[in-house]
C-alpha cells in the first residue's frame, strides 16, 4: 500500500507542477446563470445548461410528481422489473423528435456509447471513428472487435480513403455532432455522402446539439437537413434536456432491438429513476413547444462571439454556443480563469490530457438565460483580466 502511495503522489504532484491539476470548486446552489461559489454570487459560464432547464419550474414539478406517482427508484434493471410505463413513454418521445424507430435509455451517454459498438459490430466489420472523438465513443470502439480506423478531425478526403481501402462487412462512421472542446459542428452533410457512396452506416453523438442544434433543437443532422439520413443517434438528458443524466441511442428496431437483448450496461445497470424520466419528458415537451428558448440562445451566442473577437481574444468555432478562447499556455489559463473567479466570473480552463498539450484554454458557453447585461459584463471582464495578465 505504501508503494502505490509514493507512486500515485509523485505523479499527482507531476501533475500540479505542469499546471493542469483540476481541482472542484463548490457550487451552493442551484444550476442556474448566477450560482453561488465560496459563498459569494458568481456568473456561470461553463455549464451545459443551455437552454437554462436545469432548475426550471416546471421540470421541477413534474419531476416532485413523479416522485408521488412512480417512486424514488426501481431497484432493477429493464428486463427483470425496471420498466414501467413512464420509460416507454420517453423513448417513444425521443424517437419521434429525432424521426427514427425506436430508442433506448441508458444511465448515461458514456454507457450508450459504451455499450454500442462490442454489441452490433463483429471481427467482419470496420469503425471509422474521427480523430477528436468522445472518450466514451474512444472506449466503446475499443470494447469491439472489429476492424478500427482513425480518419483525421473533419477531414472528409481521409475518411474517404480508409473507406474506399475496406471490405468489411459493416462499415460504421461514427463521429460527434459537436467537438465540444473546440465548439465545431461537425460535416454530417458530407458524411452522410460519403455513407453512401460507400454503402455505411452513420452515427452521430449528438450530446453538444440535442435540443438547440438545427431549427428545431433536433441536432447536427437537422442543422445540415439531413438528419432522415442519420442511422444511429446517441445522446444525452444531461445537458440541454434538463441538464441531469442518462443517455440513448436511437435508430432502427433492429438495432434497438439488438441492444435490448445484448448491450451490457443496459442490461447490468439500474433503469433511469422515474423522477428522471418523467422530468426528461417534460423538457422535450417545453423544448417541442417553446422555441423562444433557441432563438434566445442563438442571439447570446452570436453577440458574445463577437464580442470576445473584438476586444482581442482568438476563438474556436463558429456558430455554437461553445466558445473556446485560446490561451494556448496551461498555466496562463489556470491564472485567467482564476482571476475572473476573484470578478465573479465562473469559467474553467481546459488543457492536457482534456485538451492537446499547448491548446489550453477556456471554455465558455453560453445560456439562453444569460441576460444581455450579464454578457457585457463578462466581455469587460475578459477585457480587463486578459490585458492583467499579457494575454490580449
Amino acid at each position: 500500500m505504501k508503494n502505490i502511495d509514493q507512486i500515485l503522489n509523485a505523479q499527482l504532484n507531476e501533475i500540479k507542477e505542469q499546471g493542469t491539476y483540476k481541482d472542484e470548486r463548490i457550487i451552493e446552489t442551484a444550476q442556474e446563470a448566477q450560482i453561488s461559489v465560496k459563498g459569494k454570487t458568481v456568473l456561470n459560464f461553463c455549464a451545459n445548461n443551455y437552454l437554462g432547464l436545469a432548475n426550471n419550474s416546471e421540470i421541477k414539478k413534474a419531476a416532485v410528481d413523479a416522485i408521488q406517482e412512480w417512486g424514488f427508484g426501481l431497484g432493477s434493471v429493464r428486463f427483470i422489473c425496471g420498466t414501467q410505463t413512464i420509460h416507454k413513454q420517453l423513448e417513444d418521445s425521443v424517437s419521434k423528435f429525432l424521426g427514427k424507430d425506436d430508442t433506448i435509455l441508458y444511465s448515461s451517454c458514456f454507457d450508450a456509447n459504451g455499450g454500442f459498438f462490442e454489441t452490433i459490430l463483429s471481427d467482419k466489420d470496420a469503425v471509422f471513428s474521427d480523430e477528436l472523438n468522445h472518450a466514451s465513443i474512444i472506449d466503446g470502439v475499443r470494447l469491439c472487435k472489429a476492424q478500427k480506423h482513425r480518419y483525421k478531425n473533419c477531414d472528409m478526403n481521409d475518411l474517404e480513403k480508409k473507406l474506399n481501402q475496406s471490405s468489411a462487412r459493416i462499415k460504421l462512421i461514427v463521429t460527434d455532432g459537436v467537438f465540444s472542446m473546440d465548439g465545431t459542428i461537425a460535416p454530417v452533410d458530407e458524411i452522410v455522402k460519403l455513407a453512401k457512396k460507400y454503402d455505411a452506416l452513420v452515427m452521430v453523438d449528438d450530446c453538444h446539439a440535442t435540443g438547440f442544434i438545427g431549427e428545431n433543437g433536433k441536432g447536427s443532422g437537422e442543422f445540415y437537413n439531413v438528419l432522415d439520413k442519420v442511422d444511429i443517434i446517441s445522446s444525452t438528458f444531461g445537458k440541454a434536456l434538463g441538464g441531469a443524466s442518462g443517455g440513448f441511442v436511437s435508430a432502427s428496431k433492429n438495432i434497438i432491438d439488438t441492444l435490448r437483448q445484448k448491450s451490457r450496461p443496459y442490461l447490468f445497470s439500474n433503469s433511469l429513476a422515474p423522477t428522471l424520466v418523467v422530468a426528461c419528458l417534460k423538457a422535450l415537451e417545453i423544448i417541442n413547444s417553446n422555441k423562444n428558448l433557441l432563438k434566445q440562445l442563438q442571439q447570446n451566442t452570436l453577440f458574445f462571439r463577437e464580442q470576445i473577437k473584438e476586444i482581442g481574444y482568438e476563438i474556436k468555432g463558429d456558430s455554437h454556443p461553445i466558445v473556446p478562447i485560446m490561451i494556448y499556455d496551461a498555466k496562463k489559463a489556470v491564472a485567467l480563469s482564476e482571476m475572473l473567479l476573484e470578478k465573479n466570473i465562473y469559467v474553467i480552463p481546459f488543457s492536457f490530457p482534456v485538451v492537446p498539450k499547448d491548446q489550453a484554454r477556456i471554455r465558455v458557453q453560453l445560456s439562453s438565460i444569460h441576460s444581455r447585461e450579464q454578457l457585457v459584463y463578462a466581455v469587460d471582464t475578459f477585457k480587463d483580466c486578459g490585458k492583467a495578465l499579457n494575454i490580449i
